[in-house]
């Protein structure tokens, strides 16, 4: 079992404090670091938001810096821990543009970028950038195929019914060939899009009671996706939420998780430094075999 960081970069968003926590979690053992994404936060608005009483997304005031540029800091203050967008809201982005921008993260992270999508929630703010809302889910599908052509490719071509362009160059190339695109969303359409596109799998961070009644069913879900679609699904890397101990590992790790998450609840430098690393010894490393 592998753990990372959720929430880092709106956590942490302040330079100094970015690199303090990404050296720490680096030092302690932590798998990846995650970085969410809103571009704007409306103050009207209509969409509820899953994962508070009011259905209200209580951060319009807060820093909530754009993820690609904050991993890219942390990028350069760090060697081994992973760099990924949890998530980064994909149908707001041109492809052509995000594959130049995440290839050249992973390029100058040497291939430990991970980008983690989802088609996203929030009708206001696809108004406020200018993006249709309705057909978010099928502009994902193409983003995805049209950014693993220019990824993959030394001359790359598309042609969807949103996205299409001409034969293309675009340099660096990511490390691999590919940036591993992570799909997140607990719903069944997010766990079928997983199963058909994803290198990964990235279920919200839901409470324990929450994730243990619906998680087998949504990879059960993935897992008959990827089948469908010929794809290995135990190549699928599953990341969730809902454990702090070894021994509550062992129940997603029985189910196919690979990775959990965890936030950082201590603020000072010498209270994260603790929390990190008393977690490192007394659950990443006992939890390793798992």
């Amino acid at each position: 079992m592998k753990w990372s960081v959720v929430f880092t970069s709106t956590k942490f968003p302040e330079p100094d404090r970015a690199a303090m926590v990404a050296t720490i979690a680096e030092e302690a053992g932590f798998s990846t670091l995650w970085s969410p994404e809103h571009v704007v936060v409306p103050t009207e608005y209509d969409s509820s938001y899953g994962f508070s009483e009011d259905g209200k997304l209580h951060s319009g005031d807060k820093d909530y810096p754009d993820p690609l540029i904050w991993l890219a800091y942390v990028a350069a203050v760090t060697k081994r821990i992973r760099l990924g967008t949890g998530i980064l809201i994909l149908p707001q982005h041109n492809p052509v543009v995000l594959s130049k921008r995440t290839a050249t993260l992973d390029k100058m992270s040497d291939g430990r970028f991970v980008l983690g999508v989802g088609v996203g929630w929030f009708k206001e703010e696809f108004d406020a950038v200018g993006v249709e809302f309705s057909n978010r889910g099928k502009r994902t599908d193409e983003s995805i195929e049209a950014m693993r052509a220019i990824w993959g490719n030394d001359v790359a071509s598309y042609s969807g019914a949103h996205y299409s362009f001409a034969p293309l160059k675009s340099y660096p190339k990511p490390k691999r060939g590919y940036v591993p695109v992570h799909i997140g969303g607990d719903s069944v359409v997010a766990a079928r899009r997983a199963g058909r596109l994803g290198d990964g799998f990235f279920p919200a961070m839901w409470p324990t009671e929450r994730v243990k009644r619906e998680l087998p069913e949504l990879l059960s879900v993935m897992r008959a996706s990827a089948a469908e679609a010929g794809r290995d699904a135990d190549a699928i890397e599953v990341t969730s939420g809902g454990a702090n101990t070894a021994e509550e590992a062992k129940w997603y790790a029985d189910q196919g998780v690979h990775q959990l998450t965890v936030p950082v609840h201590a603020r000072d430098e010498s209270g994260i430094r603790e929390e990190l690393m008393r977690f490192g010894d007394d659950v990443i490393r006992p939890s390793e075999g798992l």
